[in-house]
């Protein structure tokens, strides 16, 4: 399989950038440099998570986002709409009123998410062969972040479509009948998954006409609800049955319930980052299923939701208890009418590493060059100060090694002893500049 160019969503707004080394100290995958001054996104290396939007105290990193204006494009819009989205709203709001404010913006049916889970529960789905634990692909930050950390662990990723993608097919082919009219939207609090559904020539890249960001429909929602004075009841999704299961299921142990044997959760990318180290060297040897949110508490906790995710949690465990265990009948059926082609689209090829990391393509030249890093590295002062503009002194040397900076840059070595500092950058071959002549 062939990996397709990555569509990122993240990007540095440069006026609004001071230079302050948060976001690059963040970054999970060490994608971010200061260069001028500004912070700079390595595409290569960026998985899109959002972590260093969540740090910059200056609002200088904005993500991508559709418009609601393309709703007028299409005689029909269906949403898939995650769960985490209606307790973004207190408990005063009730959920007739926010799919009354969504259908009066323009969409024709409305579908909840994690409905998936309850599609996937009803198909005769067959055991993964893959390496155990299985380790979930629900989130495509996580999955970015094996792919280019981790790559020893991309055979542990579920092939399994994850629950909001089933849906998707499933609204298709309910309405396949208005396919040429039709548009399929995704409200989002994640920025990987705009990346994910927008990166042309993936498996997913067709599933949606559009992404919708969570903030941004739920002010068009409030706005809507402010300016309304009556109680709106009687209004349901397009496909009204769900249970306690699909509602937990982007909480934090909330997949790792609906699997047999020995499971363990882990949020936050810090903690994640912790964990996959353990399993790469192999520490874990028992577990079945690995359940990773690169999110606070899971997708309450996204980047671009907007009420704390703690309320948020327990609102949706509240709402959650008050749901049926099991799908009724009629729900089941309905599945069931379209198993033939649910099953056909179930499965999704074996991602491949990113070889990304790599300090060159050539393997001997590769291990050069990291010879090189580690020459460095004995020079550098490893305090990761990160005033040179890298993240750590590692990356600093790495960059020298690949010849993308320069030991000049080391602040610390600066103020040492700048001419030993000359005589080094000739030693790793780099171009004297006219300071030094």
């Amino acid at each position: 399989m062939n990996t397709p160019n990555i569509h990122h969503t993240l990007t540095v707004i440069a006026q609004q950038c001071k230079g302050c080394t948060h976001c690059m100290k963040r970054c999970p995958t060490g994608a971010i440099r200061i260069h001028g001054g500004k912070a700079n996104i390595d595409a290569k290396l960026c998985i899109d998570c959002g972590q260093c939007m969540v740090v910059c105290a200056n609002k200088a990193i904005k993500v991508e986002q559709d418009s609601l204006s393309q709703l007028a494009r299409h005689t029909y819009n269906a949403a898939i709409i995650p769960a985490s989205f209606f307790v973004q709203f207190s408990e005063d709001t009730s959920l007739s009123d926010i799919l009354w404010a969504l259908y009066e913006i323009g969409f024709t049916h409305l579908y909840l998410a994690e409905t998936g889970v309850d599609i996937l529960s009803v198909l005769p789905i067959e055991d993964q062969k893959t390496n155990l634990p299985v380790i979930s692909n629900f989130c495509p930050a996580v999955q970015r972040l094996i792919q280019i950390k981790y790559p020893l662990l991309v055979g542990n990723l579920s092939i399994i479509r994850p629950p909001a993608q089933m849906v998707a097919i499933f609204a298709k082919l309910e309405l396949q009948n208005h396919a040429k009219q039709l548009g399929i939207f995704y409200i989002t609090a994640c920025a990987a998954k705009i990346s994910q559904f927008k990166t042309e020539g993936s498996e997913e890249h067709n599933l949606f006409t559009g992404i919708i960001n969570f903030d941004t429909l739920y002010n068009r929602v409030c706005s809507l609800l402010s300016k309304s004075t009556e109680p709106h009841q009687g209004y349901t999704f397009s496909f009204n049955s769900y249970t306690q299961r699909a509602l937990l299921w982007s909480l934090v142990k909330g997949q790792s319930a609906n699997h047999n044997g020995r499971t363990l959760a882990v949020d936050e990318m810090h903690n994640v980052l912790e964990f996959l180290e353990i399993l790469e060297d192999e520490e874990v040897t028992t577990l079945e299923f690995l359940e990773l949110d690169a999110c606070a508490e899971g997708c309450v906790g996204g980047v671009l939701t907007v009420r704390n995710r703690f309320l948020a949690s327990e609102q949706l465990r509240h709402w959650a208890a008050n749901e049926a265990k099991e799908l009724d009948q009629q729900g089941r059926l309905k599945i069931l009418k379209h198993k033939k082609s649910l099953m056909q689209q179930l499965y999704l090829e074996p991602v491949e590493p990113l070889s990304v990391l790599s300090l060159d393509e050539d393997h001997t030249k590769a291990l050069q060059k990291l010879q090189k890093v580690e020459s460095i590295l004995s020079i550098l002062p490893g305090i990761d100060c990160a005033l040179c503009g890298s993240p750590s002194c590692r990356s600093l040397a790495e960059d020298i090694a690949k010849g993308q900076a320069s030991i000049r840059q080391c602040a610390v070595l600066k103020l040492r002893n700048a001419k030993e500092l000359t005589t080094l950058a000739k030693i790793w071959g780099e171009r004297p500049t006219a300071a030094d002549e």
